[in-house]
C-alpha cells in the first residue's frame, strides 16, 4: 500500500503540474515571458529530478538539521523587505521552500500572501505567517501563474540558481508587478562550495583523467545585473554577502546539502561518485581548506532589489549635464559657496540650527 500511496501522489503532481502548463498556454493564466527568438535558453538544469530531491529531502532524518543556512538567509531577506517602509496589499513568495521567509511576514507589511513551491511535499511542511492569510500553490518558477499588474511585491530567497530560463522567469516576475513595486531576492553566488568543487575535480582528475560537474554552476553579480535590466527592472540594487561553516568531514556537508535539497541537478552529471574519488577528494580539503574547527565551507550570497518600471522614478541626468568634475572633489567647500552664491543663497537654507530655532 505504501508505494501504491507513493505512486498516485507523484501521478497527481504530474497531472497538476500539466495542468498548469495547459492553463498557461491557453492564457487562463495570462502570458509566460520567453526570452526572445535570438537568444539561447539555458537548459542546464533537470527540473523533475530537482523536484524529486526536494520531494526526498523530507524525508532524511537530518532534515530539520540542515536547513540553518536557508533559515538564516530567510530572515535576512525578510529583514530587507522591512527596509521598504510600504504596506503591501498582495506578496508572492517565490520558491517558498519551508516558508524561510514567509513566517516571519507580518500583517503591517503585506496583507495577502501566496506561497509557491515545485515540491507539494515541501509545501505541505512551508510554516506560514501566524498574522497574513496565506495560500499555497504548486508553482513552477519557470511557469508563473499571476496575471500582469496583480502583484504587490514578490520576493525569493535560494531557490532561483535551479531555473533555466532565468531571463523568461525575471520577465514574467516584471509583468505580474504593478508600476513601481519591488522584487526582492537572494541566489547562491559564483564562488559557492568553491572548496568542495576545487577537491572534487584534482580528485577527478587524478583518479580518472577528466573532471564531470559535481557542483551546480553559480551566477555573478554583474550576469544578474544584466539579467535584471533585460527583464525591464530599474534602481537595481546588489549587493554579496558571504557564509563560512565547518564540517568535519566532506561527507557531512554532503548529507546537509542533500537535506537542503541542494544536492547535484545538471543534465551530464554522472549517476554516482566513486568511494576512492570522495576519499582523495577529502584528502586535497583537508590540505587545502582545513580550519581549526573542520573543513571549510564557503557559501556566497547575490541579494538584489529591482522595481517594476513607472514615470514617477527618479531617473538620471543627461550625459554631459554635469557643472563639476570629480577631480576637483578635494575643493568642496569652495564649490558649495560657488554653487550656493549662484542660487541666491538658497542651497543651505532650512540648515542652520540657530534660524531652524
Amino acid at each position: 500500500m505504501g508505494s501504491k500511496h507513493i505512486y498516485l501522489g507523484k501521478m497527481l503532481l504530474d497531472k497538476r503540474l500539466f495542468c498548469n502548463t495547459i492553463k498557461r498556454k491557453f492564457e487562463l493564466y495570462g502570458v509566460r515571458y520567453y526570452t526572445r527568438g535570438t537568444e539561447n535558453i539555458m537548459n542546464v538544469f533537470d527540473r523533475k529530478a530537482k523536484r524529486l530531491q526536494r520531494d526526498r529531502s523530507t524525508t532524511l532524518p537530518n532534515f530539520a538539521e540542515s536547513q540553518f543556512i536557508k533559515e538564516e538567509v530567510g530572515y535576512r531577506t525578510y529583514d530587507r523587505i522591512l527596509d521598504i517602509k510600504r504596506e503591501f496589499d498582495v506578496g508572492v513568495d517565490l520558491g517558498c521552500g519551508l516558508g524561510y521567509v514567509s513566517r516571519h511576514v507580518l500583517k503591517d507589511t503585506i496583507k495577502l500572501l501566496y506561497q509557491c513551491e515545485m515540491s507539494e511535499k515541501l509545501l505541505r511542511q512551508a510554516e506560514v505567517s501566524p498574522e497574513v492569510p496565506t495560500h499555497k500553490l504548486i508553482v513552477d518558477e519557470e511557469f508563473l501563474p499571476f496575471k500582469d499588474n496583480s502583484l504587490d511585491i514578490v520576493f525569493s530567497s535560494l531557490s532561483l540558481h535551479w531555473v533555466n530560463d532565468l531571463p523568461g522567469c525575471f520577465k514574467a516576475v516584471q509583468k505580474s508587478l504593478k508600476p513601481d513595486r519591488p522584487f526582492i531576492g537572494c541566489m547562491f553566488g559564483g564562488d559557492t562550495l568553491f572548496e568542495l568543487r576545487v577537491s572534487l575535480q584534482l580528485a577527478e582528475q587524478e583518479l580518472q583523467g577528466g573532471i564531470s560537474p559535481h557542483v551546480s554552476p553559480f551566477t555573478d553579480a554583474r550576469d544578474l545585473g544584466n539579467l535584471l535590466t533585460r527583464a525591464g527592472f530599474n534602481l537595481l540594487t546588489i549587493d554579496v554577502d558571504e557564509i563560512q561553516t565547518s564540517y568535519d568531514d566532506i561527507l557531512s556537508l554532503m548529507m546537509d546539502l542533500k537535506g537542503m535539497a541542494e544536492n547535484n541537478c545538471v543534465w551530464t552529471r554522472r549517476p554516482m561518485l566513486h568511494r576512492k574519488t570522495i576519499e582523495l577528494a577529502e584528502k586535497k580539503y583537508r590540505e587545502m581548506y582545513s580550519g581549526e574547527e573542520g573543513l571549510k565551507a564557503t557559501f556566497q550570497f547575490l541579494n538584489f532589489i529591482g522595481w517594476s518600471p513607472d514615470p514617477s522614478q527618479p531617473k538620471p541626468l543627461q550625459r554631459g549635464s554635469a557643472e563639476f568634475s570629480l577631480k576637483d572633489i578635494d575643493k568642496l567647500d569652495e564649490l558649495t559657496k560657488e554653487v550656493n552664491s549662484r542660487k541666491g543663497g538658497q542651497l543651505n537654507k532650512g540648515l542652520d540650527p540657530k534660524k531652524d530655532k
